[in-house]
């Protein structure tokens, strides 16, 4: 029966001291009950948990994956919590679920419903429970009322200490019961710390009552009668950051962009990744109970095999708005691709002269609020022409370069997709061509980009003709002029 609930230490190491989550089942046993706990910390910058005293994410960490990125800002949507959140549950970015900012206007949850709800709905079976203190959450159906349980606290005065403290006597309960199979527990008073005071030293011991909390819960979930049956993954994420020192959030800065995916449990590789976004969260919770659905994250369970994101990266050369110890972008492209500059000036920005290489971090640093922010698709390392940052030095008057694949084995006669994540911001008379060649032959135009293609996954058909036998992919950026830019990133080839 689905019911809905409205209500006004720290466990050190606790990683450390047995396997968490639960032990695979001895040969010949029945397998482990797959169980899900997810913890929303809001308004958490990953660099002050390392500055505090938080073991229980630190342990975390220590066996899990630790995956830091940055989300979307204006003209997509807020880097705010409505969004946020809503990106964390449904497992798509705002372009998709409609969430920009707190106001949930234009919300598409009907179609893109969270992750409790789309596994109640394979499996009503499932006991899922969500328990917040921030009460849009459930009032706007970011948690759907077809979630079994949720239990909602109104943030107090006091900036929702005590409300946190509610939720987590209420998750220790239900959980340690051997209650849900799938949770979602929120945790807020960081956040209201943060816009009251900064992120300095009451900022920091928010995040350790919040860490002690974390760790109550895990305790509880060890404590089940049941637990030696189970196979838990435990994630644990926030929805923005904050500016530092003085807090807030909302816009394109990297510390309130700044988020973070932290995943434990048997079978996730330790060690931090760079190709994880916030919407791969309910991609991954689903995938662990079997459930597929097409979203924009994936799991975590599976690395990124685009070799852009093998490439050694450096620091800044001309850029003088990134920091000099940022690592964060190549000219180098990855073996069996090449880079044609032949057309380039002599001058410009370094970084950007022709197609170069960067993670959204350096790039996005460049220059704020001209929708680099926003290339939300993209993972990782990606290749990137902009014609815009190359102008900001003398002599970066024009740009015209191409990206070249390697050769793709093709079947003669057949058709092919490619597929690949695009990023195109158009101005004046700058032109993006997409081009093939067969077996070293003449360029043929498959797609022409003049017009913006923002945050786009791509699937341009293509025809091989007859007798070939491999094909070459290029990717021209020309007639540019301190225009826009152009991103291309996860190049695939298939019939």
């Amino acid at each position: 029966m689905k019911r809905s609930v409205v209500r006004g230490g720290l466990v050190a190491a606790l990683l450390a001291a047995a396997a968490f989550p639960g032990a695979p089942a001895a040969s010949g046993a029945a397998a482990p009950v797959a169980k899900l706990l997810v913890v929303g910390m809001d308004g958490l910058n990953w660099d002050s948990v390392v500055a505090a005293d938080a073991p229980q994410l630190d342990a975390l960490a220590a066996r899990g994956t630790l995956g830091r990125s940055l989300v979307q800002c204006p003209s997509l949507a807020d880097s705010s919590s409505g969004p946020g959140w809503s990106s964390i549950a449904t497992g798509v970015w705002p372009d998709r679920h409609g969430v920009r900012n707190n106001s949930f206007v234009g919300k598409r949850y009907d179609t893109y419903p969270d992750f409790l709800t789309r596994l109640e709905r394979a499996n009503p079976a499932y006991a899922t429970y969500s328990a917040v203190d921030w009460a849009p959450l459930h009032q706007q159906g970011t948690f759907s009322p077809e979630v079994d349980t949720r239990v909602t606290f109104d943030g107090d005065a006091n900036g929702y200490a005590g409300e946190d403290e509610k939720v987590t006597v209420d998750a220790v309960s239900r959980l340690g019961a051997g209650g849900p199979d799938a949770s979602f527990v929120y945790l807020g008073h960081t956040d209201v710390v943060a816009h009251a005071v900064g992120t300095g030293g009451r900022y920091r011991a928010a995040i350790e009552k919040q860490d002690q909390q974390l760790g109550r819960i895990l305790a509880a979930v060890r404590s089940r009668p049941t637990y030696a049956n189970e196979d838990w993954l435990v994630m644990v994420t926030t929805d923005h950051g904050h500016r530092v020192p003085f807090g807030g959030h909302g816009g394109c800065r990297v510390d309130e962009r700044g988020t973070f995916l932290l995943v434990a449990g048997s079978g996730i590789e330790a060690g931090t990744r760079t190709d994880v976004r916030q919407v791969d969260l309910a991609a991954t919770a689903l995938r662990h109970f079997g459930v597929s659905a097409a979203l924009d994250g994936g799991t975590v369970r599976v690395r990124s095999t685009d070799p852009f994101d093998g490439l050694a990266l450096r620091t800044r050369v001309d850029e003088t708005g990134i920091p000099s110890t940022l690592a964060g972008w190549t000219p180098t492209p990855p073996a069996g691709w090449s880079v044609d500059r032949g057309a380039m000036p002599a001058g410009g920005v370094t970084e950007w002269r022709g197609w170069s290489f960067a993670t959204d971090e350096f790039w996005s640093r460049t220059q704020s609020d001209q929708e680099r922010e926003n290339a939300v698709r993209t993972r990782g390392v990606f290749a990137v022409a902009d014609s815009d940052e190359f102008a900001d030095k003398s002599g970066g008057t024009s740009f015209d370069s191409t990206l070249v694949s390697p050769a793709y084995p093709v079947t003669a006669g057949g058709d092919l997709r490619l597929n690949y994540v695009t990023h195109y911001r158009q101005e004046g008379a700058q032109k993006g061509d997409v081009l093939v060649s067969f077996d070293g032959g003449a360029d043929r135009l498959v797609k022409r980009y003049s017009a913006d293609a923002l945050a786009t996954v791509e699937s341009v058909p293509v025809a091989v003709p007859a007798g070939a036998t491999t094909m070459t992919v290029k990717f021209r950026f020309y007639d540019a002029s301190n225009n826009w830019f152009w991103v291309i990133d996860d190049l695939t080839v298939a019939r």
